[in-house]
């Protein structure tokens, strides 16, 4: 293993690690917000607002932060400041408040739209060593470790407690406990900023156009569409809690279930992606598993607005699927199809585009929530089947580029 090679692989288990340590603290938190959020006093248009609020800040700030990240150059700065946000999850075992609480959880989001198009630079040039769906699949996989580890925390705390309903004593006890991975964190991310203070010397076969490709905005149209779709956890765990589907420590341990689903597939994902560009001869050939998304994002509100609790485990295990396949195939297709000077404007702009649709979907199913169930299974289902004329289109735009490179 040459030296470039070798420390490219470094950096991406460093940043596992970092991932590992930043999904404990955060996933953790997610798992329960939700329930959380209801013990506060809110309902579930508010708590569609706060996630849809805060996914659509925490990507859409992305289109700034990822554009002044290429400007600059500054990819370590935005990254070891976006991950010290972090510090806003274990402070929400401070408030009894509703509004603070959606405040510290928007903030979150906030502090991940900074380091996210930096880190994912700096994550895709060491990536192109070693294959980027193989490298983002390692990544993602070692991600869902933390995923795992910060659900179960809270599992834990509410079977340690036997009382049949859990008070806001336990939620803020686990929100407490998060300090010591955050502090690990803040530890590993320092630690690979000087291991690899210029992680450019790592990107091969570099390309230097100055304009993002046709295929590009195809990938955002249809990657808005297929997230718009997309029923985002707090409002499934709301679901879960408010129909009793669920007790309130099986709601986090499902959702660690479905992160280690996604951890596993995230290497099984990756893995294809990069054969079919390697069988097909062609940088954009992955983007096929995209097809993936949509058709299980489809199903998924069949199954997750059940009363039945055999049904919405099987939701919340193909959620985990989907999970893995956004988190994978997207953010290495991006590594694909952008030339470097263009990166982190090209990781913005799409997750602004995510923000807008997570925004858009998790306000209009909260509503619908509240109306129709059967209204909001079947315009989730229609909003998923806008998305494949653009994956359509992209597949012809990568043949067209086959037939004439």
């Amino acid at each position: 293993m040459d030296s470039h090679k070798k420390k490219a692989f470094q950096l991406i288990i460093l940043f596992g690690l970092v991932s590992l340590l930043g999904d404990t603290v955060y996933e953790g938190a997610r798992s329960v917000n939700g329930p959380y959020l209801k013990l506060l006093g809110t309902n579930a248009l508010a708590v569609g607002f706060v996630a849809g609020v805060g996914e659509f800040l925490g990507y859409g700030i992305r289109l700034l932060s990822g554009y002044f990240a290429d400007k600059t150059k500054s990819y370590w700065f935005f990254t070891i400041a976006g991950y010290g946000m972090l510090a806003s999850v274990p402070l929400l075992a401070l408030t009894g408040f509703w509004q603070i609480a959606a405040l510290l959880i928007v903030m979150e989001r906030i502090g991940k739209a900074l380091r996210s198009p930096a880190k994912d630079t700096i994550l895709s040039q060491a990536a192109k060593q070693v294959g980027t769906g193989f490298g983002f699949g390692l990544n993602e996989a070692m991600d869902q470790i933390g995923a795992i580890a910060g659900p179960l925390l809270f599992t834990f705390i509410f079977i340690r407690d036997r009382a049949a309903i859990k008070g806001l004593a336990d939620y803020q006890h686990g929100y407490g406990l998060l300090w010591i991975p955050f502090a690990l964190l803040m530890a590993c991310v320092l630690f690979a900023y000087f291991k690899v203070p210029d992680p450019a010397v790592l990107e091969v076969k570099k390309n230097d156009a100055e304009k993002l490709p046709k295929i590009y905005w195809l990938y955002a149209g249809f990657s808005f569409f297929a997230t718009m779709g997309f029923v985002n956890f707090v409002l499934m765990a709301y679901h879960f809690k408010s129909k009793n589907v669920l007790s309130d420590a099986q709601i986090p341990l499902l959702y660690a279930v479905a992160m280690g689903i996604d951890g596993l597939a995230a290497l099984v994902i990756g893995k294809v992606y990069d054969r079919m560009k390697e069988k097909q001869k062609h940088e954009w050939a992955g983007i096929g598993t995209l097809l993936l998304i949509p058709v299980l994002s489809l199903v998924i509100p069949f199954l997750c607005f059940s009363t039945v609790p055999w049904i919405v485990i099987v939701s919340v295990l193909l959620w985990g699927i989907v999970m893995a396949a956004h988190e994978t195939i997207i953010r290495s297709a991006i590594a694909d199809i952008t030339p470097l000077k263009k990166r982190g404007t090209g990781y913005g702009i799409l997750n602004a585009a995510y923000g807008l649709a997570m925004l858009t979907g998790g306000v209009l199913m909260g509503w619908l929530y509240e109306r129709s169930l059967t209204t909001l299974v079947f315009g989730v289902a229609a909003i998923e089947l806008i998305s494949l004329p653009f994956f359509f289109a992209m597949k012809k735009e990568v043949l067209k580029t086959m037939v004439s490179p």
